[in-house]
């Protein structure tokens, strides 16, 4: 069953599992399930996903009961106006706080403006051998894309060569290896914790969180960050 975070007669917002692609994609691959399908047959009427998150990216997914709603969420998400915050574990120590503006090349090779604001919550060190390193630096940071490019927080952190912890595409592989060698952990540690957004109809400031799942705590366990406010 897929946790429901949100749920009136225009609109549904679920906590995607990580793993789960949201619905069938050339450029995501296929697989058994897919959360569109899921939510489906869950309650009983058709949905239509407003936005979307990377198979290996958790947390708050919002859809429509009806395409009217689809068009005018569709149309806040296009003018800037839905806030959305995720968590990430990074690859060593980064700035207190930063905005990333680095365009990308989407996956039909065209360039397109990107920004990401982030800001650091908590540092770790811990006594992980790595490369001429005898410990290993990691970081909780909070980020919040202005722009919704395909991949853009993977892309970006590699950028300011800062990669989310157990990302492939994007990521360390030297880092992953590791991680899965030393603890067993394949997890990519980004996780969309926050949608906040206009209601379509009666206009009111919506706030919905989703709760980061076991793997995640037991990365942060390991690093000894506090992860409580979004446990």
């Amino acid at each position: 069953m897929l946790e429901i975070l949100y749920h009136d007669e225009h609109l549904i917002a679920i906590n995607k599992p990580s793993g789960l692609l949201v619905h069938k994609s050339f450029y995501s691959g296929e697989a058994d399930t897919y959360a569109i399908q899921e939510l489906r047959k869950q309650i009983g009427q058709k949905v239509y996903p407003v936005h979307r998150l990377d198979r290996k990216t958790s947390g708050v997914l919002l859809f429509t009961l009806d395409k009217e709603t689809l068009r005018m969420m569709s149309t806040q998400f296009e003018n800037k106006q839905v806030e959305k915050k995720y968590i990430a574990i990074l690859r060593g120590w980064t700035k207190e706080e930063e905005t990333i503006d680095y365009d990308l090349v989407n996956e039909n090779e065209i360039t397109q403006n990107a920004i990401t604001y982030y800001r650091r919550l908590q540092t770790s060190e811990i006594d992980l051998p790595f490369l001429k390193h005898q410990t290993s630096r990691y970081c909780l940071v909070e980020a919040i894309p202005e722009t919704g490019r395909f991949h853009q927080l993977r892309k970006h952190f590699k950028h300011i060569l800062h990669p989310i912890l157990g990302c492939r595409k994007h990521g360390c592989n030297k880092q992953n290896k590791l991680w899965l060698e030393t603890f067993g952990i394949t997890k990519m540690t980004l996780h969309a914790h926050q949608l906040t957004f206009n209601h379509p109809f009666s206009n009111e400031r919506i706030t919905v969180n989703a709760t980061i799942d076991d793997d995640f705590k037991k990365v942060g366990d390991i690093l000894k960050l506090d992860l409580s406010a979004y446990s």
